[in-house]
C-alpha cells in the first residue's frame, strides 16, 4: 500500500495540502498519508504525527526564538521518515522549515515534491539551486511562476490555484454584502494577531466616533480562541466572532475587510470582498525584509495583477488612522467598490479554472508511477488530469 508524507509548515499550507490529499485519495483510494499538518489535513485523512500549530511563528526575529522547537521537530521527522519509508514526501510552502525536511528526505533517498514552492522570485533567488538539487518536481499555483523558473531551466507544472476550488464563487456571488459590515482577519499566528487586533480595534473606534453606521465581525482562524481575541479587542465596541467552518460565507457578508497579509487575502479577493492588507513585524525583521525583498507588493492579489488593487499598509503605515481613512474612502464611495469587482473578476480568471488540486494530484501520481483509479474518477476529474495550457 503506497504511503505519502505531506509536510505543511503553516495553517494556510494545511488548507491547501488537504485539498491535494482529498484529490489524491479520490484518484488512488489505497494511498496512506502521514506527516505534519493541522485540522484540515487531519479531516482529509492524514495521520498527523506532528502538529502545524507547533511551528506557528512570524518574522525573522520570531523564527529565531522558535529554533530549538523546530530542531526537535526536524529530529522527529527524520525518525518517522526512516521508520515509515514513504514513497514520496510532499512539501507545502513554508520554505524555512520545509527546506530542512527536503534535505532529510534527499539524504534518505525519498523522492521529494513541492506543492506551492517557495517565493524565491520575491527574495533569496539563490535558493533556486537548492530546489534544482533536492526537489524532483514542483507544482505551482501562481500564474507568473512558470516563466520565472524557466529562466533557471527548471520545469514546473502550473496547476491553477486550489483556493479556486475551495471558494465556491458561483454559489457565493448570490449573496449580497451587508451594508456597513467590516470584516477583521488579524491572522493565525500569535504575534501577528497581538500586533494587529488592537490596531483594528482602534480603527473601529475612529469609524464609530465619526458617527458611521458600521458593524464589525472577526473571522477568526481555527487555532485562535475567541476568548484571546476578545482580550485584544476594546470591550466597549460590539463585535461578532464567526465560526471558521463558515469562513467564506462570513467573508461574503462583509462590505470590506481588514486583513493580515497572507494567503487569506487571496481568499477575500476570490470571494469578491475589497480588502485592506495590513502587517507588522519586529523592527529587525522589517529591516532585513527591506534589504532582501525584490517585489513591489506583498499581497498575492497585487502580485497576480501586477498592480495595486488592494491597499497595503505595512509596518509604520499600518496605523488605525490610515486604516480608518481607507475604509471611510470606500464606504463613502460605493462606486469605487463596484469598480474593484472588475479587477477581482480578472484575478479569478488568472487563478485558473476549478480542479487545480486534481491536476496536481494526477501529475504527482504520474511522477510516483502510481495508477489513477478509473472506478473513482469522475468525468470532470479525468478532464482535470489532462495537460492544460493556462494563459
Amino acid at each position: 500500500m503506497p504511503k505519502i508524507w505531506i509536510n505543511a509548515g503553516e495553517l494556510s499550507g494545511d488548507i491547501q495540502g488537504a485539498a491535494l490529499l482529498q484529490a489524491l485519495q479520490i484518484l488512488h483510494p489505497d494511498l496512506q498519508a502521514f506527516g505534519m499538518g493541522g485540522p484540515n489535513l487531519a479531516r482529509a485523512g492524514q495521520k498527523n504525527l506532528l502538529r502545524v500549530e507547533e511551528l506557528s511563528v512570524m518574522g525573522i526575529a520570531e523564527v529565531l526564538t522558535a529554533i530549538p522547537r523546530a530542531v526537535r521537530m526536524l529530529g522527529r521527522i527524520k525518525e518517522e521518515l526512516e521508520r515509515l519509508r514513504p514513497d514520496a514526501v510532499v512539501l507545502v510552502d513554508a520554505p524555512e522549515f520545509n527546506f530542512r525536511v527536503a534535505k532529510i528526505a534527499y539524504a534518505l533517498g525519498i523522492p521529494t515534491y513541492y506543492f506551492i514552492p517557495p517565493k524565491v522570485w520575491a527574495w533569496r533567488t539563490g535558493r533556486v539551486e537548492f530546489l534544482k538539487r533536492h526537489i524532483r518536481r514542483m507544482f505551482c499555483i501562481l500564474p507568473f511562476e512558470p516563466n520565472f523558473y524557466a529562466q533557471f531551466g527548471i520545469d514546473v507544472d502550473y496547476v491553477g490555484n486550489p483556493l479556486v476550488d475551495l471558494v465556491d464563487w458561483p454559489h457565493l456571488k448570490q449573496f449580497a454584502p451587508l451594508s456597513g459590515c467590516i470584516g477583521l482577519m488579524p491572522g493565525s499566528r500569535r504575534k501577528e494577531v497581538e500586533n494587529l487586533m488592537p490596531a483594528f480595534g482602534e480603527t473601529a473606534r475612529i469609524l464609530l466616533n465619526q458617527g458611521r453606521n458600521v458593524t464589525f465581525r472577526c473571522l477568526r482562524a481555527p487555532n485562535m480562541s475567541e476568548a484571546r481575541l476578545r482580550e485584544l479587542w476594546p470591550s466597549d465596541i460590539p463585535i461578532l466572532f464567526t465560526d471558521p467552518d463558515r469562513r467564506y460565507l462570513s467573508m461574503r457578508a462583509c462590505e470590506c475587510i481588514l486583513a493580515a497579509s497572507g494567503t487569506a487575502v487571496l481568499e477575500t479577493a476570490l470571494v469578491g470582498v475589497p480588502t485592506i492588507v495590513a502587517y507588522r513585524v519586529s523592527e529587525f525583521s522589517a529591516l532585513v525584509a527591506r534589504r532582501l525583498i525584490k517585489i513591489n507588493w506583498v499581497s498575492l492579489p497585487n502580485l497576480i495583477m501586477n498592480r495595486e488593487i488592494f491597499p497595503e499598509l505595512l509596518q509604520e503605515a499600518a496605523t488605525p488612522d490610515r486604516m480608518a481613512a481607507q475604509l471611510a474612502l470606500w464606504l463613502d464611495n460605493p462606486d469605487s467598490l463596484k469598480e474593484l469587482q472588475t479587477d477581482l473578476e480578472e484575478l479569478r480568471n488568472r487563478c485558473g479554472k476549478p480542479g487545480s488540486a486534481h491536476r496536481a494530484a494526477c501529475k504527482l501520481l504520474d511522477a510516483m508511477g502510481l495508477p489513477v483509479s478509473e472506478a473513482t474518477q469522475s468525468t470532470e476529474n479525468k478532464a482535470s488530469c489532462q495537460e492544460r495550457e493556462w494563459k
